[in-house]
């Protein structure tokens, strides 16, 4: 019982972020109890102490959660150093002209920020700094260790679906020959048979050889993508529309094998099979100037409801796998209405790895 209580304090912490505040509030304490002896009275103590954290605090969240995502993260050192010391001497001078307001009405002269400027910033800006410098310090060791964990998850994904696949591998070369002598036993006559075995072979070979790699070319995939919905449209009748549109050059571009096609699965099995209307498998992909857009479209009957797994490879692994490989890089949209299922995912350009080649 005590360790459900231990684990909702937990949530609930890092859910409502209470463990800032905390440490704000240790901040506030602390340099309350070390304040300047010689402020006027307790009243104008707390008020510059407020300052100081708030002035702190702003710093922190503004260097933290916008200047290292934006600048630092993306290597634009030099930006991120010009705008990190102008916010850290800006609010600065902006802290000691706050501290100033309230200390003036016990001084008969005017205080004028810039008067003794150099032992101000030495007493203001320079601990400011310092304590910013900290903070962003802490959050890039911890983006560090987020990122070798997200390596070592990725590494060990990647190890359970290869053993996966080797379980359930057949011998290549055997299954291969298959099909070769297969392919020479249909009637000369029967192309279309023929051309599907054909299909199949290729489909084979891409899982087999070609997806052993940590990306493949995009038109690799998409020539998949195209076999695959081509078989599965020969077992439909003409009551089935099945349709892939490509826009954009997607030569040069990377994906992660396999990524797309899950959602193709799921559209294949939960299709309509209306007698007295259209039924339809659309996909579509896009690629636009930073961003690959990638849909599936499907009607469905108006009383299914949501699809519990797709095709052995359930929602939720997909969207773990997605977390895994593209963090907060990707948008997955999914909509599920009375007579159609549309899947939406968009990966942006600058996770599409270049291809060396």
């Amino acid at each position: 019982m005590f360790s459900n209580l231990n684990m909702d304090y937990r949530e609930i912490l890092l859910k409502y972020k209470l463990h800032h505040l905390l440490v704000w509030l240790l901040f506030f304490a602390g340099w309350f109890y070390f304040r300047n002896p010689n402020y006027p009275n307790a009243t104008v103590a707390v008020q510059i102490t407020a300052v100081k954290v708030s002035i702190l605090a702003i710093l922190v969240y503004f260097t933290n959660y916008l200047l290292i995502p934006v600048f630092l993260n993306r290597k634009k050192y030099l930006v991120f150093a010009i705008v990190y010391l102008s916010s850290i001497i800006g609010l600065g001078i902006i802290k000691i002209a706050m501290i100033m307001h309230l200390l003036q009405p016990f001084f008969a002269i005017p205080l004028r920020v810039f008067d003794n400027f150099k032992a101000r910033a030495y007493d203001n800006i320079i601990p400011l700094f310092l304590l910013v410098s900290t903070g962003a310090a802490a959050k890039m060791v911890q983006q560090y260790i987020i990122s070798q964990k997200n390596l070592a998850a990725i590494s060990r994904e990647k190890t359970e679906t290869e053993l996966q696949y080797l379980r359930g591998q057949l011998n290549p070369h055997f299954l291969f020959n298959s099909l070769n002598a297969v392919y020479f036993l249909i009637d000369k006559t029967n192309a279309a048979a023929r051309d599907t075995l054909l299909r199949f072979s290729d489909l084979l070979r891409y899982q087999l050889y070609d997806c052993s790699a940590d990306k493949i070319d995009i038109a690799k995939e998409l020539v998949f993508l195209s076999d695959y919905m081509h078989l599965h449209e020969i077992r439909l009748n003409q009551n089935y529309e099945v349709e892939l549109k490509k826009e954009g050059d997607f030569s040069g571009l990377q994906i992660t094998p396999l990524l797309l096609i899950p959602f193709v699965e799921n559209a294949f099995k939960h299709v309509s099979h209306h007698s007295d209307q259209k039924n339809f498998i659309r996909v579509a992909v896009r690629l636009t100037g930073k961003s690959l857009h990638f849909s599936v479209f499907n009607s469905k009957e108006e009383s299914s409801v949501a699809f519990p797994g797709w095709g052995g490879i359930g929602l939720a692994n997909v969207r773990r796998r997605l977390d895994l490989l593209y963090p907060e890089k990707y948008t997955l949209e999914i909509k599920n209405e009375e007579q159609l299922y549309a899947v939406t995912l968009v990966l942006q350009a600058d996770e599409i790895s270049e291809s060396l080649s």
